[in-house]
């Protein structure tokens, strides 16, 4: 199959290999501009090493790139972690059209932080979608999902790197098969069903240590790596990363520390005690215990 990539990071870059050595024809990459200071993005690279022809623009709403999709002929556009907009035009151009990958179970967690709100809320399970492009936001018809179970102690980023991102890839190329087969599913999202959340920013990441220690720990578990959690000490912002819960009955206030163990430090949340293995203040991330002694923070000092 006459294929158009567009996406770019290790996911992308992964999916080009698949597609590849399963003797896909990638006419072109598509992916953003480089970085500044010149460093290319995984997907790039590899599609130079690869010989593949690569396209960097800021917008993809152009009649240049409107040109090239027209004249590459392709069969199909796989968008594969994308944030630039793909307009009508552009998607609607290969013979079968556009197939985008998304880290949810469609239709509930549309939008570019799906994977944080589904920990943040407390979801037992989550997945990922294959969908035909339209001129929504995640809302067109889908053609596959896979579902993944969601561990307790899980981050946004453990989930996403150790589950979601090779189910995904392996997902794209059962679908290039679906394809290939003839007639594949397109199954029209249930809008009853549906919720877009917002990107998850620092407004979304403040601890409110006085709601229940699950609901706290969903929160750090949601925004690692990013945004990253935070409280205040000192005035000064604290991220919170790496964390544990512990089910335990404690009478200290919520945000309290308990103890500072060679690692990590314990504070006290409703219903329990969190236990914090890395912070990051004004530096980089580091263990919490050596956050304590550079600080000074100790035993009983109160987090806001």
């Amino acid at each position: 199959m006459k294929i158009i990539l567009i996406g770019q990071a290790a996911f992308a870059e992964k999916t080009l290999e698949k597609l590849v050595g399963r003797g896909e024809e990638v006419l072109a990459v598509f992916c953003p501009p480089d970085a500044p200071g010149g460093k290319f993005d995984p997907l790039k690279q590899r599609a130079l090493q690869m010989g593949i022809p690569v396209h960097q623009h800021k917008t993809l709403k152009t009649p240049e790139v409107l040109e090239q999709f027209t004249a590459l002929q392709a069969d199909l556009a796989i968008l594969a972690f994308v944030t630039q907009i793909v307009p009508p035009p552009v998607f609607n151009a290969p013979r079968f059209g556009s197939i985008c990958f998304h880290p949810s179970l469609l239709p509930k967690y549309r939008g570019r932080s799906a994977i944080n709100w589904a920990l943040i809320n407390g979801e037992k399970k989550t997945g990922i979608s294959l969908f035909w492009v339209d001129q929504g936001i995640d809302t067109g018809p889908l053609l596959l999902t896979k579902e993944v179970e969601v561990d307790p102690d899980e981050t946004t980023g453990t989930i996403y790197f150790n589950k979601l991102f090779p189910v995904g890839v392996e997902a794209i190329a059962e679908a290039v098969d679906l394809i290939k087969a003839g007639n594949p599913p397109r199954v029209v999202q249930d809008e009853s069903l549906a919720n877009y959340d917002p990107p998850c920013g620092d407004e979304h990441a403040r601890i409110d240590w006085t709601k229940p220690g699950l609901t706290v720990y969903n929160l750090i578990r949601g925004c690692d790596p990013q945004p990253g959690a935070h409280a205040t000490w000192q005035g000064k912002m604290v991220r919170f990363y790496d964390c544990r819960l512990r089910n335990e009955a404690t009478t200290a206030a919520p945000g309290q520390v308990l103890e500072i163990g060679a690692e990590d430090v314990n504070i006290a949340v409703p219903g329990g005690v969190l236990i914090a293995k890395k912070v990051r203040g004004e530096g980089g991330k580091i263990a919490a215990a050596e956050f304590a002694k550079q600080t000074g923070l100790t035993v009983g000092a109160q987090f806001a």
